[in-house]
């Protein structure tokens, strides 16, 4: 088969480039650096039959024990402009890294979310958020590359459909558009706003900055092992397995009857209720170990590798997901991306 580009490569292992490291290896990989790679690879794997998936910094994907029999295309797009409050970044650049530049210029609205792994193409099609944050809050447009046209458009947040960890690019234009470029709004010289109790508490008498904040975000990730480091193996994951599930109120009461101190939050479309603590009702403690793999020791929704294989991490996260439907009627759904062998 004729290679398009000598970015192309063959049989490439996928589980160092994921957070988790699990999965076989890539029939075909590319690192693509600019647009006209990107394209010129999505045209040869069409050409030849092959499915695409798509990877930005690997945090949020499970690729299957047996690898994956398309073509890996690995976002590498760099770049960061600023303009005033407003910064426009490709989709390759590493998301930490950029928070931590907004910090240091004194622009706010993203320092809640220090230490969330992935890069930036990635924010708008989870929304991520965290600590009371949404990337939603702040972003101002979305490039992307039509899969099917291979044109550039862009989208304005109006069109984005963002919802809690949602977007169009995850729902129903899932596998349609790449991202390229996200632009965000900040606020120079806004003060920090924090809403989320847990690290509220935790600048208890501090007259927080967003450094100070961006530094207390940092040791709560640590502290619960989100935060990615080689020497801490239970931050061997893709973060939360599980969404908090919403629920309606109605179903909330019920809920509430039954265990008065349940914990929950306020949720745009009903109530929240914290998924690892669920989880932890249902039976399933941190530390706990299935073969090679298990849960976190510092938190109840990471399933971590332990030298494990994907089939046995969704075999755990299937066992948990029962239980927590039995005991709860809840029915939890996995934040991470599973990619089949066929790409399926």
């Amino acid at each position: 088969m004729q290679k398009p580009l000598p970015v192309l490569r063959e049989h490439i292992p996928l589980a160092p480039r994921t957070t988790m490291g699990l999965g076989g290896p890539a029939r075909y990989w590319a690192e693509c650096a600019s647009l006209d790679e990107m394209r010129a690879c999505l045209t040869w794997a069409a050409g030849a039959g092959l499915p695409v998936q798509v990877l930005g910094g690997g945090s949020n994907v499970l690729f299957a024990d047996a690898g994956y029999s398309g073509l890996v295309l690995k976002v590498g797009l760099r770049g960061v402009v600023f303009n005033g409050a407003t910064v426009e970044v490709a989709a390759g650049e590493d998301w930490d890294g950029l928070v931590q530049c907004c910090v240091e210029r004194g622009l706010a609205g993203v320092e809640c979310l220090s230490g969330i792994p992935g890069s930036v193409g990635a924010t708008p099609i989870q929304n991520v958020g965290a600590y009371g944050q949404e990337v939603k809050d702040t972003i101002v447009a979305v490039r992307v590359l039509d899969r099917q046209t291979l044109a550039e458009v862009a989208f304005a947040p109006a069109e984005c459909d963002f919802a809690y960890r949602q977007s169009r690019f995850k729902g129903a234009d899932r596998d349609r558009f790449i991202v390229t470029a996200v632009t965000y709004r900040l606020d120079a010289g806004g003060q920090p706003q924090i809403r989320y109790p847990e690290l509220r508490r935790h600048l208890s008498g501090e007259h927080p900055t967003l450094a100070t904040v961006r530094d207390a975000v940092l040791a709560l990730r640590r502290r619960k092992s989100m935060v990615i480091d080689p020497q801490d193996p239970n931050s061997r994951s893709v973060g939360s397995f599980f969404l908090n599930p919403v629920i309606d109120a109605e179903a909330f009461a019920a809920l509430k009857g039954r265990y008065p101190r349940i914990p929950h939050f306020p949720a745009a479309a009903g109530v929240k209720v914290p998924a690892a603590w669920l989880v932890e009702q249902a039976g399933f403690h941190k530390g706990l170990q299935r073969g090679a793999v298990g849960i976190s020791q510092r938190h109840a929704l990471a399933l971590v590798n332990r030298g494990g294989t994907t089939r046995q991490v969704l075999a755990l996260a299937a066992e948990i997901r029962d239980a927590v439907e039995q005991t709860f009627g809840i029915r939890l759904e996995r934040e991470p991306v599973l990619v089949e062998e066929s790409g399926r």
